[in-house]
Protein backbone atom coordinates (compact mmCIF):
# COMPACT_ATOMS: atom_id res chain seq x y z
CA UNK A 1 0.00 0.00 0.00
CA UNK A 2 2.84 2.35 0.86
CA UNK A 3 4.41 1.77 -2.61
CA UNK A 4 1.08 2.50 -4.31
CA UNK A 5 0.76 5.77 -2.38
CA UNK A 6 4.29 6.78 -3.37
CA UNK A 7 3.60 6.01 -7.05
CA UNK A 8 0.36 8.01 -6.94
CA UNK A 9 2.11 10.98 -5.30
CA UNK A 10 4.88 10.92 -7.91
CA UNK A 11 2.34 10.75 -10.72
CA UNK A 12 0.40 13.70 -9.34
CA UNK A 13 3.60 15.68 -8.73
CA UNK A 14 4.46 15.29 -12.41
CA UNK A 15 1.21 16.96 -13.44
CA UNK A 16 1.18 19.63 -10.71
CA UNK A 17 3.62 21.86 -12.59
CA UNK A 18 1.99 21.33 -15.98
CA UNK A 19 1.06 24.58 -17.67
CA UNK A 20 -1.37 25.37 -20.40
CA UNK A 21 0.33 25.78 -23.77
CA UNK A 22 1.23 29.34 -24.73
CA UNK A 23 -0.92 30.87 -27.43
CA UNK A 24 0.78 32.58 -30.35
CA UNK A 25 -0.04 34.59 -33.47
CA UNK A 26 2.78 32.96 -35.41
CA UNK A 27 6.18 31.30 -35.33
CA UNK A 28 8.96 29.82 -37.38
CA UNK A 29 9.53 26.14 -36.69
CA UNK A 30 12.66 24.07 -37.36
CA UNK A 31 11.95 20.46 -38.40
CA UNK A 32 14.86 18.00 -38.87
CA UNK A 33 14.59 15.73 -41.92
CA UNK A 34 16.67 12.66 -42.68
CA UNK A 35 16.53 11.96 -46.41
CA UNK A 36 18.96 9.15 -45.66
CA UNK A 37 20.67 7.53 -42.69
CA UNK A 38 24.35 6.82 -42.51
CA UNK A 39 25.09 3.30 -41.23
CA UNK A 40 27.56 0.45 -41.19
CA UNK A 41 31.30 0.69 -41.53
CA UNK A 42 33.18 3.20 -43.64
CA UNK A 43 34.24 2.00 -47.09
CA UNK A 44 37.65 2.41 -48.78
CA UNK A 45 36.72 5.99 -49.63
CA UNK A 46 36.15 6.66 -45.91
CA UNK A 47 32.36 6.97 -46.16
CA UNK A 48 29.62 4.93 -44.48
CA UNK A 49 26.72 3.38 -46.38
CA UNK A 50 23.57 5.43 -46.98
CA UNK A 51 20.03 4.18 -46.39
CA UNK A 52 17.37 6.32 -48.16
CA UNK A 53 14.10 7.23 -46.42
CA UNK A 54 10.89 8.98 -47.37
CA UNK A 55 9.50 11.68 -45.07
CA UNK A 56 5.84 12.53 -44.57
CA UNK A 57 5.65 16.02 -43.05
CA UNK A 58 2.41 16.59 -41.14
CA UNK A 59 1.27 20.14 -40.29
CA UNK A 60 -1.63 20.01 -37.81
CA UNK A 61 -3.69 22.92 -36.55
CA UNK A 62 -4.30 22.10 -32.89
CA UNK A 63 -6.66 25.02 -32.30
CA UNK A 64 -10.32 23.90 -32.10
CA UNK A 65 -11.71 27.39 -32.69
CA UNK A 66 -9.77 29.20 -35.37
CA UNK A 67 -7.84 28.64 -38.59
CA UNK A 68 -4.13 29.24 -39.00
CA UNK A 69 -2.13 30.03 -42.14
CA UNK A 70 0.97 28.11 -43.16
CA UNK A 71 3.00 30.83 -44.90
CA UNK A 72 5.92 28.73 -46.12
CA UNK A 73 7.65 25.37 -45.83
CA UNK A 74 11.21 25.78 -47.04
CA UNK A 75 13.37 22.66 -47.42
CA UNK A 76 17.15 22.99 -46.86
CA UNK A 77 20.00 20.55 -47.37
CA UNK A 78 22.70 19.48 -44.91
CA UNK A 79 24.83 22.50 -45.86
CA UNK A 80 21.92 24.89 -45.20
CA UNK A 81 21.32 25.63 -48.88
CA UNK A 82 17.69 25.95 -50.07
CA UNK A 83 16.44 22.90 -51.97
CA UNK A 84 12.77 23.71 -52.49
CA UNK A 85 9.80 25.75 -51.27
CA UNK A 86 7.08 23.14 -50.75
CA UNK A 87 4.23 25.68 -50.55
CA UNK A 88 4.09 28.04 -53.55
CA UNK A 89 1.19 29.87 -51.82
CA UNK A 90 -0.20 30.08 -48.30
CA UNK A 91 -2.32 27.21 -47.00
CA UNK A 92 -5.17 27.90 -44.59
CA UNK A 93 -5.69 25.09 -42.09
CA UNK A 94 -9.19 25.08 -40.61
CA UNK A 95 -9.64 24.38 -36.90
CA UNK A 96 -8.13 20.92 -36.23
CA UNK A 97 -7.21 20.62 -39.93
CA UNK A 98 -4.07 19.01 -41.35
CA UNK A 99 -1.98 19.31 -44.49
CA UNK A 100 0.88 17.07 -45.53
CA UNK A 101 4.09 17.42 -47.51
CA UNK A 102 6.08 14.50 -48.87
CA UNK A 103 9.81 14.02 -49.52
CA UNK A 104 10.26 10.98 -51.74
CA UNK A 105 12.61 8.16 -50.83
CA UNK A 106 14.58 8.67 -54.05
CA UNK A 107 15.12 12.40 -53.32
CA UNK A 108 18.35 12.35 -51.33
CA UNK A 109 19.28 16.00 -52.12
CA UNK A 110 18.67 17.07 -48.52
CA UNK A 111 21.06 14.61 -46.95
CA UNK A 112 21.16 13.33 -43.40
CA UNK A 113 21.10 16.87 -41.97
CA UNK A 114 18.24 18.32 -44.05
CA UNK A 115 15.50 20.43 -42.50
CA UNK A 116 12.34 22.40 -43.07
CA UNK A 117 11.67 25.89 -41.79
CA UNK A 118 7.88 26.18 -41.49
CA UNK A 119 6.33 29.61 -40.87
CA UNK A 120 2.74 30.08 -39.71
CA UNK A 121 0.43 32.91 -38.60
CA UNK A 122 -2.97 33.41 -37.03
CA UNK A 123 -5.18 36.48 -36.84
CA UNK A 124 -5.66 36.01 -33.08
CA UNK A 125 -3.60 34.08 -30.52
CA UNK A 126 -4.00 30.35 -31.26
CA UNK A 127 -2.61 27.03 -30.12
CA UNK A 128 0.62 26.43 -32.04
CA UNK A 129 0.46 23.67 -34.66
CA UNK A 130 2.09 20.28 -34.28
CA UNK A 131 4.65 19.80 -37.05
CA UNK A 132 6.25 16.36 -37.36
CA UNK A 133 8.01 14.25 -39.96
CA UNK A 134 7.37 10.53 -40.17
CA UNK A 135 10.43 8.96 -41.80
CA UNK A 136 9.89 5.53 -43.30
CA UNK A 137 11.15 2.74 -45.48
CA UNK A 138 9.01 -0.33 -45.96
CA UNK A 139 10.70 -3.02 -48.04
CA UNK A 140 9.53 -6.62 -48.12
CA UNK A 141 9.18 -7.79 -44.54
CA UNK A 142 11.41 -5.02 -43.12
CA UNK A 143 10.07 -1.71 -41.81
CA UNK A 144 12.02 1.26 -40.51
CA UNK A 145 10.17 4.31 -39.24
CA UNK A 146 10.64 7.14 -36.75
CA UNK A 147 9.26 10.61 -36.06
CA UNK A 148 11.07 13.94 -35.79
CA UNK A 149 9.30 16.90 -34.18
CA UNK A 150 9.64 20.61 -34.95
CA UNK A 151 10.67 23.21 -32.41
CA UNK A 152 10.20 26.99 -32.45
CA UNK A 153 13.12 29.20 -33.49
CA UNK A 154 13.58 32.96 -33.46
Amino acid sequence: MRALTLILCLALAGTAGAQEPSLSTGQSLYLPIYSHLLYGNVNVAGKPSQYPLSALVSLRNTDPRQPIRILSARYYDTAGKPVREYLPKQVVLPPLGTTELFVERNDMRGGSGANFIVSWQADRPANPPIVEALHADISGNRTLSFIASARPIK
